[in-house]
């Protein structure tokens, strides 16, 4: 019996890839044995999180960093630190922000159920723009001119989610808050690979953004990096950590936190719940050095034989079975099969899958279009074997 059989929750093969409801990316043996390490030893978690600033600094090009409870707690810190600055009255009254500077205009075409990690700061979403192709009723995208239409007296930043296809480019948005004298905060959560995006975006002179610990840069699932300006970061980093200390004895690392200018410390603040472990700091770290030395690149020859092996098994079958591969050469392949006989419904094939055993979970973002999707991040020869056999059965 495993940890999960004793507590009663049976073990699935996880075809769907790196996503938070199944538990993230696979860990690298080298990062459990890190978190492990610092599972058994104690430091000032303030300290370590400079330490973490210096290193994400190195590999982002950003003036400072730390390591997020995920990156929607990142946006959430993001949020709160542009409407704070180091103003200690105004933390301590987030998220109550009637009175000052609190929208963020953003694109409605960029709108979905994680700006609600902005919107939990106590900020009010500012939409420009109509998403016309999807309504069928144009051609047209978000433009520049619509942001800056919407600039006034109560705008405190731009919230971009940065995609491939992202309308306006970032660069385009970037130039326009800095002749407003506005930040922007940007949502990077799920752009790596490829590894360049790193640096990339905040070469864009964006002023703060986030990306995902538990996914391509496999740390913990529920960490994440927020990294940018550092009066910033510091301000986010101030609405997050442990705060009961007496002010005469706190110091602070330089390189992430400046000391508030007014006397005194802020209480805990809005970001509180969202704390980051010593453990969890740590394997961020450790598995974000491998991922910027390509170290996963050779992982991908794995994930691709497991996807052939999938692919051999449904040879007898009716369906197209297609390996996709990534236009970076950084992303791991994946696995679309399509279902050409109408009696498969591809909704009753994932959920009988799922209720099999051992469960398996496929990619489902498809299922309407009758495609089933498997991302072979986490899975191995045996659960590829597994897999290939199940999906014959199903369509036989």
């Amino acid at each position: 019996m495993g940890v999960f059989q004793n507590l009663g929750v049976e073990p699935i093969i996880n075809a769907s890839g790196t996503v938070t409801r199944l538990g993230g990316a696979p860990m690298h043996a080298s990062t459990l044995a890190a978190m492990r390490e610092a599972a058994e030893n104690w430091v000032p978690i303030e300290q370590l999180q400079g330490a973490a600033s210096n290193l994400i600094s190195e590999v982002t090009g950003a003036e400072a960093g730390m390591v997020t409870s995920g990156a929607a707690a990142g946006l959430t810190l993001g949020a709160a630190a542009i409407m704070t600055g180091d103003d200690l009255g105004l933390m301590e009254r987030l998220p109550q922000t009637d009175g000052s500077a609190n929208e963020f205009i953003m694109a409605r075409e960029q709108r979905s159920g994680y700006d609600h990690a902005v919107r939990a700061s106590g900020a009010k979403i500012v939409e420009v723009g109509f998403n016309e192709i999807v309504s069928g009723a144009g051609v047209r995208r978000t433009e520049i001119w619509e942001y800056e239409a919407a600039i006034g007296e109560r705008t405190a930043g731009i919230f971009y989610v940065f995609t491939n296809d992202s309308v306006p480019p970032l660069e385009e948005v970037v130039a326009c808050a800095k002749r407003h004298q506005l930040p922007v905060l940007v949502d990077a959560a799920g752009e790596l690979p490829p590894r360049s995006n790193l640096r990339w975006v905040v070469s864009t002179g964006a002023d703060l953004v986030t990306f995902s610990g538990g996914k391509a840069i496999r740390g913990p699932q529920s960490t994440g990096i927020l990294c940018g300006r550092q009066k910033l970061v510091g301000a986010a980093a101030l609405q997050m950590l442990d705060m009961d200390d007496h002010p005469e004895l706190w110091q602070p690392p330089e390189e992430l936190i400046q000391r508030p200018a007014a006397s005194g410390l802020p209480r805990h603040g809005i970001g509180r719940g969202m704390k980051v472990s010593k453990e969890e700091i740590v394997g961020l770290l450790t598995a974000l050095e491998m991922f910027v030395k390509g170290e996963y690149v050779s992982d991908l020859e794995h994930y691709r034989s497991y996807l052939q092996t999938i692919q051999e098994a449904l040879a007898p079958t009716s369906t197209n079975a297609t390996i996709i591969e990534s236009s970076d050469g950084e992303r791991w392949p994946i696995l679309e099969v399509q279902l050409k006989d109408p009696q498969h419904d591809a909704f009753a094939i994932c959920q009988n899958l799922r209720q099999g055993k051992p469960p398996i979970y496929l990619g489902h973002g498809k299922l309407s279009c009758g495609i089933l999707v498997v991302n072979p991040v986490c899975l191995n020869t045996e659960s590829a074997n597994i897999l290939g056999q199940r999906l014959l059965e199903e369509m036989s």
